[in-house]
């Protein structure tokens, strides 16, 4: 696997208070089956999808969390983690955690940014990160929502090496960072259609082979529909919350409607 450049999405995991029931749920809306998860390693879930691929990780609720709400977690890629969190104090971020290497899988860092966007890096060992993206069942897009752009904008402009292109739309405060001319994230700014006691968050979209099933099958196992699904130029997509509370989207990348807007 090539290394990823600097910034880019590299794993995603969730920590959940019922991790069996975690466990079954996604096993039923994506097909997901799972690695032993190991005692030494806090019970950490690694997911598969149908070729065997490890798509992401479900993890138990760490004692003293209890209470928290489960959240999708992000990692960029950071070839040196060290270096990066110096970077990220020094553009106003914060820490959750000291630099820690997990065995010889990598080194990670969870920080927040000076909005309240919470992420982490993670600087690969023998662990290299998603080992499928942009199929049924696998990570394919995140968004920065947040309640403070500008903030956001200067913080993630500063730590990583990304060129922002704003979307053309007087409706929407959405930017997307590139790397190498290939966008890797989008940026929304919060507006009146999110609740006012949600707080700035990562939204992880996941692969999907028909959106309205999804959905269907979502509200079946007891979670729940916040958004659509919709028609975009990227794909039938839909907003929802497992039946833990943690949100994610999903999305059909096979059903494109309408133009991709411009960006300046």
């Amino acid at each position: 696997m090539s290394v990823r450049p600097e910034g880019t999405p590299i794993w995603a995991d969730a920590m959940y208070p019922d991790l069996e029931a975690a466990k079954a749920f996604y096993a039923e809306l994506f097909g997901w089956t799972y690695d032993p998860g190991a005692e030494e390693f806090g019970n950490y879930t690694q997911a598969k999808n149908a070729d065997g691929k490890h798509v992401a990780a479900l993890v138990p609720q760490m004692p003293g969390a209890e209470g928290v709400p489960p959240s999708w977690n992000l990692y960029l890629a950071a070839p040196d983690v060290a270096a990066s969190a110096e970077k990220i104090t020094g553009a106003g971020g914060t820490l959750m955690m000291e630099p820690m290497p997990v065995s010889d899988f990598g080194t990670m860092v969870t920080v927040q940014d000076p909005a309240g966007v919470m992420f982490s890096l993670w600087q690969p060992g023998s662990h290299e990160g998603f080992e499928a993206v942009n199929e049924p069942g696998a990570y394919c897009w995140a968004e920065v929502n947040t309640r403070d752009a500008a903030k956001t904008d200067a913080f993630f402009t500063t730590v990583f090496p990304y060129d922002a292109k704003k979307v053309a739309d007087e409706h929407v405060d959405f930017h997307v960072w590139m790397l190498d001319d290939a966008p890797v994230l989008g940026r929304m700014q919060m507006g009146d259609g999110f609740p006012e006691h949600v707080p700035s968050y990562v939204n992880v979209y996941f692969v999907v082979e028909d959106c309205d099933d999804a959905v269907a099958t979502v509200q079946r196992l007891g979670g729940k529909l916040h958004f659509g699904p919709m028609d975009s130029p990227f794909g039938r997509m839909a907003s929802v919350a497992d039946p833990q509370g943690c949100a994610f989207s999903v999305i059909d990348v096979t059903k494109t409607q309408g133009e991709m807007p411009p960006m300046e």
